[in-house]
């Protein structure tokens, strides 16, 4: 079955499409594909892992077409949101 391994760097995304046999698990494929092997940076005690954006076990089984994400651990907080540009709680429509 075709399968994909996929892992997002800052600046470019690798993609690596691999026909597996059934049964195959998101740790099989990510251990076979030599993408470890490649960016030494993955390590999968931190990194976590995804079909198509929901986390999954490197035990999940796959099946025909699912795409395995390695994630990047997040770097920090985002930003707040400027809180002034909220509208006021109350609704003055209608008012007068």
């Amino acid at each position: 079955m075709k399968v994909a391994v996929t892992y997002a760097e800052a600046k470019r995304q690798i993609v690596m499409n691999m026909d597996v046999a059934n049964g195959a698990t998101a740790g099989d494929v990510i251990q076979n594909s030599g993408i470890l092997a490649r960016h030494p940076q993955i390590d999968l005690n931190v990194n976590k892992i995804g079909i198509f954006s929901k986390l999954v076990t490197l035990d999940q089984v796959l099946v025909e077409g699912d795409r395995v994400e390695i994630y990047r651990p997040a770097l920090g907080k985002p930003p707040k949101k400027d809180r002034t540009a909220r509208p006021a709680s109350g609704d003055a429509a209608g008012e007068e």
